[in-house]
C-alpha cells in the first residue's frame, strides 16, 4: 500500500479537467490507464524520468474504481485532496453543499489521530 501513489493519483487527476471527467464517466479506465502511463512518471521533471516499481494493491484501485471516498480515507489518501477531486465530479449533482455534507456524513464514524483540543 502506499499513501504517496494514492496521494499523487487524486492530485493530478484533480489538476486536470479533462482527466477529472474521464475519471467521472469511465473511473476503471481512467485508473489502469493512469496507474500505466503516469504512476511512474516522476513529477515536475525537465525530462521526462519514470521509476519502474509503484502500482496500486487490488484494495487501492477497488477504492478508486469505485469512487469510494471512505475506503480511500481508510487507506491513508489525504482527505483534502479526496475531497476536492470529488467536488470537482460529483457537486453539481447535488444542491449547495449537499455533497459535501453528505462527504463528511460518510466519514463521521472516524476520529482523528489528534488529541481533542476544544476541551
Amino acid at each position: 500500500m502506499s499513501k504517496y501513489l494514492l496521494d499523487k493519483f487524486l492530485y493530478t487527476v484533480d489538476r486536470d479537467p479533462e482527466l477529472v471527467e474521464r475519471y467521472r464517466e469511465d473511473a476503471a479506465g481512467t485508473v489502469d490507464w493512469w496507474e500505466q502511463e503516469m504512476a511512474n512518471q516522476l513529477l515536475n521533471c525537465a525530462v521526462a524520468e519514470k521509476s519502474t516499481w509503484q502500482e496500486f494493491t487490488e484494495e487501492e484501485r477497488r477504492a478508486l474504481r469505485e469512487h469510494d471516498h471512505v475506503a480511500l480515507f481508510g487507506l491513508g489518501a489525504h482527505p483534502f485532496l479526496t475531497l476536492t477531486l470529488f467536488i470537482a465530479m460529483f457537486e453539481r449533482d447535488h444542491g449547495p453543499l449537499e455533497y459535501q455534507r453528505a462527504y463528511g456524513r460518510a466519514l463521521q464514524h472516524l476520529s482523528l489521530p489528534y488529541p481533542d483540543v476544544a476541551t
